[in-house]
């Protein structure tokens, strides 16, 4: 991936499907490197120009900015009130925190569909829900990663690991699957996975037959490589 230019509010290109990171952290910069790991496109921002400037020398394809996130006018300027996803991954203060999330959902003119907030207890969880937080996590690198796939992977419910290369993942049928009998998808060739089961959320059924018809909404346990499953649609 290579890196992709930010610009202010006055460009009118379509930042709709990209994410802002707020807190370069541990937890955020494992946010960050699990959305460029399935290409997404990511502004992550910090207030401490060493915390900036390392992750400009491990990663060089993010656009990383200098930007106090208390600023709601520093943030427009920066782009993240362009995005469609904001994770605040801020470690050491609540009330930057709680007030960036606060202007990513509120300042007038943000396109911010959705703000993930890192919490570090319950009151602070609380407090990030009372400002408009869609969601709340607690920070712990794995937490980061898992959420970065979670946000390019929104069809993901659970997964197994077998080894290093190979998993067992619960996906809701993509749209592109649905109304298609699992003889006509083909997935082994398609696809390189192995259908498990299939089916709604309490009544699966374990090794389909090929005439079984999925249908959107409904789940499908596959297995595979994890190069394999990450290919799989989406939605």
């Amino acid at each position: 991936m290579t890196g992709k230019l930010w610009l202010s509010q006055s460009n009118r290109r379509d930042l709709s499907d990209g994410y802002a990171v707020i807190g370069l952290g541990r937890f955020g910069l494992a946010v960050c490197e699990e959305l460029v790991r399935w290409g997404a496109e990511v502004l992550a921002i910090d207030d401490e120009e060493r915390a900036v400037d390392e992750l400009r020398q491990v990663e060089p394809s993010i656009e990383a900015r200098l930007v106090d996130c208390t600023d709601e006018e520093a943030m427009r300027e920066a782009g993240v009130l362009q995005v469609g996803t904001v994770v605040v991954a801020i470690a050491g203060s609540i009330e930057a925190s709680i007030t960036a999330t606060l202007i990513a959902k509120d300042a007038p003119g943000s396109r911010v569909k959705q703000v993930i907030a890192r919490a570090n207890s319950d009151i602070h969880m609380k407090m990030l829900q009372r400002v408009g937080a869609d969601r709340v996590v607690y920070p712990l690198k794995l937490q980061g990663q898992r959420l970065g796939e979670e946000l390019v992977r929104p069809n993901l419910l659970e997964r197994l690991e077998l080894d290093a290369d190979h998993s067992i993942e619960e996906i809701l049928v993509p749209e592109a699957f649905s109304g298609q009998s699992l003889r006509e998808l083909n997935l082994r060739r398609s696809h390189h996975v192995t259908v498990l089961a299939a089916g709604p959320q309490h009544a699966f059924t374990v090794n389909p037959p090929a005439s079984l018809v999925l249908q959107a909404g409904e789940r499908l346990v596959v297995m595979g490589s994890k190069e394999a499953l990450a290919a799989l649609p989406n939605e």
